[in-house]
């Protein structure tokens, strides 16, 4: 991998001003970036690698998941699969103060080309 995780993530970040967050998971659930604090991160890192997985159970019906999208009233938080044995669960979560932010075009538009531009580049 050429660019660090740290730099992935704050590119990630630097995409959009409602990104708020950015860090990439083991398939454990275990943070590999810690930018909360533990009690914030260890039950969602758990919860979302958890979720990931159980749902990749059903790809042979509907294809390769590509992420997970849980919308709160404030916050909205993705879970997107990449393609890397290290790391490959990259959370994301994304400030709904803007009701116009398509979280959605972000992901395929941004996020996902920026990660497959990073994770493929060769050293």
């Amino acid at each position: 991998m050429h660019s660090s995780i740290e730099d992935i993530c704050e590119q990630i970040i630097e995409l959009d001003k409602c990104i708020r967050f950015a860090s990439f998971a083991t398939n454990a659930g275990k943070e590999v970036i810690l930018l909360l604090t533990l009690d914030e991160t260890q039950l969602f890192f758990i919860d979302s690698a958890l979720i990931m997985r159980i749902r990749e159970a059903r790809e042979p019906k509907l294809c390769k998941m590509i992420c997970s999208i849980v919308l709160y009233e404030k916050v909205t938080y993705a879970t997107i699969l990449v393609n890397s044995e290290d790391h490959p669960i990259l959370m994301t979560s994304f400030d709904n103060k803007n009701k116009r932010t398509d979280h959605e075009s972000l992901i395929l538009d941004g996020i996902l080309p920026l990660l497959s531009q990073c994770l493929t580049r060769t050293v």
